[in-house]
């Protein structure tokens, strides 16, 4: 057996057009714009929160941004000095090494010639006095078997 229809909808009878007076639509529009000013005042609120909201927020990302930079400023100046300094130590070890080659060839140079002059020229011996006015000089440069004797006073020329 076939299932039967369902029954046709019953439609429920429309109620009477209600009247409204004139001074219910007067307290219908005054209701309608309280209800409005209410609406606005909470939005008004909301809005306002929200932007106190955000500009803490944007504070708060512009500090970190900044501690950041600072941070990052601070390591690019501590690698900086690190090099400057590292630098500085290679320089000052390349020329102190270059400096005591030197004097090592220095003294090499001394000592020959210091050797040489003793044994085929001679060698000085002298003695000077200084005083307010002059400087006397008494050299004596023996050479093997030849003495020569300088003896010799210089003035100082005085200021007045």
């Amino acid at each position: 057996p076939l299932p039967s229809p369902p029954p046709p909808p019953v439609e429920k009878p429309k109620p009477p057009p209600k009247v409204v007076t004139n001074n219910e639509l007067q307290a219908i529009k005054i209701q309608a714009w309280w209800r409005g000013t209410l609406v606005r005042r909470t939005l008004l609120h909301a809005a306002l929160r929200a932007c106190i909201i955000q500009y803490w927020w944007k504070q708060k990302l512009a500090e970190l941004l900044e501690k950041k930079r600072r941070a990052i400023l601070q390591y690019y100046a501590r690698e900086k000095w690190a090099v400057v300094r590292l630098q500085s130590w290679v320089r000052m070890w390349r020329i102190r090494l270059r400096y005591c080659r030197l004097l090592h060839a220095v003294r090499i140079i001394q000592v020959y010639w210091r050797w040489h002059n003793c044994h085929t020229r001679g060698f000085f011996r002298g003695s000077y006095e200084l005083t307010a006015r002059q400087l006397g000089l008494e050299l004596e440069i023996f050479l093997g078997s030849h003495i020569c004797r300088i003896t010799d006073c210089i003035p100082f020329p005085i200021k007045n």
